[in-house]
């Protein structure tokens, strides 16, 4: 979501810069009500997180000065210094997120373990992103790393941890907030048992999943509001508390009340930074979800809003504190001032729902990045928005995560408890941010493996701190992250195994083309009238399915277009870009491959317009092909031909077919045509049982060209007719097996672990909108 686009056309330099600034203010407006969230709802549980446990024994003001000079600092170094001014600045194209940082590490190096990629690839606009250049020092790291396989598979087990622990996040942040918020009626309403309070917060829990499904398309027009009174509320609070309770609260800003902190409290002190890191739950949204904002957007809510607001308000609940030592336990709801308790507590109870929100929108879209990377199985995604294209609803993992985070909220019933597990989580994820940044500014950068190593060096000795600290609180609740953590994770990289040796598997048993070339052009089979697209993983070849069909069922169509649906490691491919087209085997055999490119971020939609697009595609690039011969295959042909971008929007070229639109309200034209009666009542039968899949009627037809080549001509006629027949589509439908001298472990993993995968995921996208009258399935199975 880039503010300048559309703007560059404008000759006023002063009118470009003030646009561009009111865009940035309307972003940053928004992202109140998306990202921040989290953040801003910290205060109501850090410092009775922190004082609980022995820390009890140095609750005096002393101590009070000194946790909020670490609250301080905390927040000045993590969110404000590393990810405002530095973290955000590397975005992949306006992405960002480890996944985002690890697909930008992809294309500058190879660390990608799924030999999918391609040279056309790089091609892409999205695709170069930094400096082309290298330094000597960095060429020889990166091609170090790309030598180890071992490295590569560590890197990625790390990326997949990070993503685990976001989920994790998902799990833990509305359990934490949504009970942190609901806790204040244990304060006023003492009649209140700790059970009701519970059953408030499960209810609160249901109805907040429950309400996923509508989808978040006004969500930061309708919560930023939410989150600004909020924000003003805590920040009139805190300034009252400092002035009213203990203004010397101030003089607490100074480095030295920590070093004092540290001196009285000594081990105890140090276990309780696990607390005192609750503060900066939530920054991992600051960069996870740039791509609905920009950078500036985001720098400017935090430094000038989010910043001041919370610094004062931990302030302003210190010297409350300060003077009322006994009323930690719920130190936020004690420090309102009882005429406006109950306008607070509503407003923080929203802003709970709120920051929750966010985080559940954050893990749908990890989830997404990780299923189009290949790391988790098939799942069914609705794009919620026309509008902001980024936001979706996952059904199986909103389930998921409700039964989980009330799993979570009945079983500790404790927010401290919870607090534990939470802070856990949330480090964990800095901590691999921090590492993945360091490669980040030697590969992408090209700054100086030193620079990137003080880097590392300074912000995991503070990372590193805070975690030694939430480690410490694993037996009292931060076992729950990591076991959340290794179950997704067991299941990310299981099925990314399973994905890469099925892939390997149809890599080394391609069927030979001087095999297919030895048959001729008939391919020693009957070819009938139609179109078969054969879908396959393969970027490149022929798919062993295919020999496997003719071996079994001699007969073929007359066109043939191997398709692949791929992500390839950019955020979006524009639709300009979505087609590669290109040749199998010489003129005359009628094979064609299509590569259909999709980014990590991009929906997989169906708008009914995929076959007509792919005829005007192979179409454009027949007629290309005359003119540039060199993407013909002939001159060579024990390999596949050039693959040629070809637009969707170049197509209404003079040298594309006539289209002609008509809405048919009975069944396709094809079938209508055909001379088979049986097969024409059975296509009236499925579509009155399926109105909703009709499709208008697309009748290509081609120009009046004297000048074309009759050879293109005859080609072009093929094409027109065989889509006149109709299309079928053929799918693998696979059994991946261990083979039996593979190890215990492997035999596991895919036998047991992926082969469970596979059957309880969804069907491949494609295959969800593929028409069942006009799928074909070959089964296969795949000894791996």
């Amino acid at each position: 979501m880039e503010p300048e686009s559309g703007l560059r056309s404008s000759s006023n330099p002063s009118q470009l810069s003030w646009v561009n600034l009111s865009r940035n203010l309307i972003l940053a407006y928004q992202s109140f009500g998306i990202v921040y969230g989290d953040l801003s709802t910290s205060p109501l549980y850090v410092y009775s997180s922190t004082f609980i446990g022995k820390l009890q024994n140095h609750q005096n003001e002393e101590a009070i000065f000194g946790a909020f000079s670490l609250i301080f600092w905390t927040f000045t170094l993590i969110p404000l210094i590393k990810y405002v001014f530095i973290v955000l600045s590397a975005d992949d194209n306006g992405e960002g997120g480890t996944f985002a940082l690890y697909s930008l590490l992809c294309r500058h190096a190879k660390f990608s373990l799924l030999p999918n990629q391609q040279a056309a690839d790089e091609e892409l606009s999205a695709y170069k992103y930094g400096p082309t250049t290298q330094v000597a020092s960095t060429s020889a790291l990166k091609r170090f790393l790309e030598k180890h396989k071992m490295l590569r598979t560590a890197l990625l087990i790390v990326v997949l941890f990070g993503a685990c622990m976001v989920i994790g996040d998902g799990v833990l942040t509305p359990a934490m907030s949504v009970l942190s918020s609901v806790s204040g009626l244990e304060v006023y309403e003492s009649k209140l048992t700790k059970g009701e309070v519970l059953l408030l917060a499960c209810v609160i829990l249901v109805g907040l999943f429950a309400l996923q499904h509508c989808g978040t398309r006004r969500v930061a027009f309708m919560f930023a509001p939410i989150v600004i009174i909020w924000l003003v509320s805590i920040f009139s609070i805190g300034l009252y508390n400092i002035i009213y309770w203990n203004p010397k609260i101030v003089r607490a800003i100074s480095p030295y009340y920590i070093i004092k902190f540290f001196g009285q409290t000594g081990k105890d002190g140090w276990i309780s930074l696990g607390g005192i890191l609750l503060s900066i739950t939530g920054t991992e949204a600051m960069f996870a979800d740039l791509g609905h904002f920009t950078a500036t957007s985001i720098r400017i809510a935090f430094a000038f809003v989010i910043y001041p607001c919370l610094v004062v308000q931990y302030m302003g609940q210190a010297a409350f504190l300060s003077r009322n030592l006994n009323s930690i336990e719920h130190s936020f709801y004690n420090s309102i001032p009882e005429p406006v308790f109950w306008p607070v507590f509503v407003i923080a109870t929203l802003a709970a729902i709120v920051g929750s929100q966010a985080v559940i929108t954050a893990t749908f879209s990890i989830v997404k990045q990780c299923n189009a990377l290949g790391c988790f199985p098939r799942v069914k995604v609705v794009h919620t928005s026309k509008r902001i294209y980024g936001q979706i609803y996952i059904p199986e993992i909103n389930w998921i995560l409700m039964v989980l985070t009330l799993a979570v909220t009945l079983g500790f019933q404790d927010t401290t408890l919870i607090g534990n597990a939470y802070g856990l989580a949330c480090m964990s994820v800095m901590i691999i941010t921090t590492f993945l940044m360091s490669l980040v500014i030697i590969f992408i950068w090209q700054k100086s493996i030193l620079l990137a190593a003080s880097f590392l060096l300074f912000f995991w000795f503070i990372e590193g701190f805070y975690l030694s600290a939430a480690l410490m609180k694993v037996p009292q609740g931060g076992w729950a992250p990591i076991v959340l953590s290794v179950i997704f994770m067991l299941v990310m990289y299981i099925w990314h195994y399973g994905t890469r040796r099925k892939y390997n598997f149809d890599l080394h048993n391609k069927v030979s083309l001087k095999w297919l070339l030895g048959l001729g052009p008939s391919l020693g089979i009957v070819r009938v009238p139609g179109i078969g697209l054969i879908y396959s993983e393969l970027a490149t070849g022929v798919p062993a399915i295919f020999s496997h069909f003719v071996t079994n069922l001699p007969a073929f169509h007359k066109v043939l277009v191997f398709v692949c649906v791929k992500s390839v490691p950019v955020p979006y491919v524009s639709p300009e870009e979505r087609f590669l087209i290109g040749r199998v085997c010489p003129r005359p055999y009628r094979m064609y491959r299509c590569i259909v490119r999709y980014g990590y971020k991009d929906i997989q939609r169906d708008d009914g317009d995929f076959e007509n697009m792919l005829i005007q595609s192979i179409a454009e690039f027949i007629q290309m092909e005359a003119v540039e011969p060199q993407f013909s295959s002939s001159e060579s042909p024990s390999l596949d031909g050039r693959m040629a971008v070809m637009s969707t929007r170049s197509i209404q070229s003079s040298l594309s077919l006539i289209v002609t639109e008509e809405d048919i309200a009975g069944f396709d034209d094809s079938i209508q045509s055909s001379k088979s009666l049986t097969l024409q009542s059975l296509r009236s039968a499925y579509d009155d049982d399926n109105p909703q899949i009709r499709r208008r009627q697309v009748r290509f037809m081609l120009p009046q060209n004297p000048s074309m080549d009759p050879s293109v001509r005859e080609e072009l006629m093929d094409l027109i007719q065989a889509k006149e027949a109709g299309v079928a589509y053929i799918m693998g439908h696979s059994y991946v097996k261990a083979r039996r001298t593979s190890s215990f472990f492997k035999k596991v993993a895919i036998d047991i672990g992926y082969s469970f995968l596979r059957k309880n995921c969804r069907g491949p996208a494609v295959a969800l909108n593929i028409p069942h009258i006009s799928l074909i399935e070959v089964g296969m199975i795949y000894y791996v």
